[in-house]
C-alpha cells in the first residue's frame, strides 16, 4: 500500500504526519514499512538518522527520491507492505506521480486562510491524478489546531471549506503540542513517547479514521 502525505502549502506538519504514520504501522499491524522522502528540506531523512542512533526504536527503512518516482513507487509498493511517502510543501513532479499511484492521499492543513487557499489547487490536482488512479482516496486533516475552547469553531469552519470543495475533511484531528517537536527531534514519535498521551490518540484517530476507508472505493471530486 503507498500512501502519500503532501500537500502545496509548508509548514502544517506532513514529515511529521507521515513519520508517526509509519510508526502507528509498524506497530499496529507488524508492517514492514519504506518511507520515502521526497522533501529537499530532509526532514524526514534526518529524523531516521536520529532514530538509527536510538537503539531501543524499532527501525524503519527510509530512501530519498525526487522527480518522476511513479515506476519507482510501484516497484517498492511490492517490496514493502507500506510505502509512506513525505511530499514538501510545493507542487512538483513528485507529489503528482505519487498521486497517481496512492491508495491514500492525506494532506494535512492548519486551520489558517493561507493554508485553506491552497485547496483549489490541490482539488484540480487531485482531480487530474484521480483520472489514472480511479482508487485514490484523498483525506484532508486539520493539522496543528489551537487548543483553545474559544478556537473550536476555527476547525469547524475550515472542515466546512475543506467540503466546499467536494474533499473528505477526517473528523480526527491533530492540536499543537510540544511533543510532536520534541519526538521528531529525537527519532520517536508521540506513539513511542508518551502511548497513552493525547499525541497519540491523535495520530490513532487519524490512522484508524483513514484505513475505515476502503482503499478500492472511487470518490467523486
Amino acid at each position: 500500500m503507498i500512501i502519500l502525505v503532501g500537500g502545496e502549502k509548508g509548514g502544517s506538519g506532513k514529515s511529521c504526519l507521515a513519520q508517526n504514520l509509519a510508526v502507528y504501522v509498524t506497530q499496529t499491524f507488524k508492517a514492514n514499512v519504506l518511507m520515502v522522502d521526497c522533501d529537499p528540506q530532509r526532514t524526514t531523512s534526518d529524523w531516521i538518522q536520529a532514530r538509527n542512533n536510538q537503539t531501543d526504536l524499532k527501525p524503519i527503512n527510509c530512501i530519498q527520491l525526487y522527480g518522476k518516482i511513479r515506476n519507482d513507487l510501484l516497484s517498492l509498493g511490492e517490496r514493502f507492505d507500506y510505502v509512506i511517502v513525505d511530499c514538501g510543501g510545493q507542487d512538483n513532479l513528485a507529489m503528482r506521480a505519487a498521486m497517481s499511484v496512492a491508495s491514500y492521499v492525506m494532506i494535512p492543513l492548519r486551520p489558517k486562510r493561507r493554508d485553506l487557499k491552497t485547496l483549489p489547487h490541490m482539488e484540480d490536482m487531485l482531480s487530474t491524478c484521480k483520472m489514472v488512479n480511479p482508487k485514490m482516496v484523498a483525506t484532508v486533516v486539520i493539522s496543528q489546531c489551537p487548543a483553545l475552547p474559544s478556537q473550536f469553531k476555527r476547525i469547524l469552519e475550515a472542515k466546512d471549506v475543506v467540503k466546499s470543495f467536494g474533499l473528505t475533511a477526517l473528523n480526527a484531528v491533530t492540536f499543537n503540542r510540544n511533543i510532536y517537536d520534541d519526538s521528531e527531534e529525537s527519532g520517536s514519535s508521540v506513539l513511542e513517547i508518551d502511548p497513552e498521551g493525547k499525541a497519540a490518540q491523535e495520530i490513532s484517530a487519524i490512522a484508524e479514521e483513514l484505513f475505515a476507508i476502503p482503499a478500492d472505493d472511487s470518490y467523486e471530486f
